[in-house]
């Protein structure tokens, strides 16, 4: 979020000689569309991080399922 910030200053600040005000426009509603898309990969990232511990935690619960069977089989 510090880079899209920085990002955002930075561009408000070269445009701010710019005089074009539909350029200037322009620039903002790119930027704000950008950090938009950023936030929501960002929740994207967080919902796949949580499903990612969610299927490690089914495949330790499988994996401690299939020691006891193999403890529990003849030898």
């Amino acid at each position: 979020m510090r880079i899209l910030r920085t990002l955002l200053v930075g561009s408000v600040a070269l445009c701010a000689g710019c005089g074009n005000p539909r350029a200037e426009a322009a620039t903002a509603q790119a930027l704000n569309d950008a950090a938009n898309e950023i936030s929501g990969l960002k929740n994207d990232i967080g919902q796949l991080q949580t499903d990612l511990d969610s299927l490690r935690g089914v495949v330790a619960k499988q994996d401690s399922a299939i020691v006891a069977i193999k403890a529990a089989l003849p030898h």
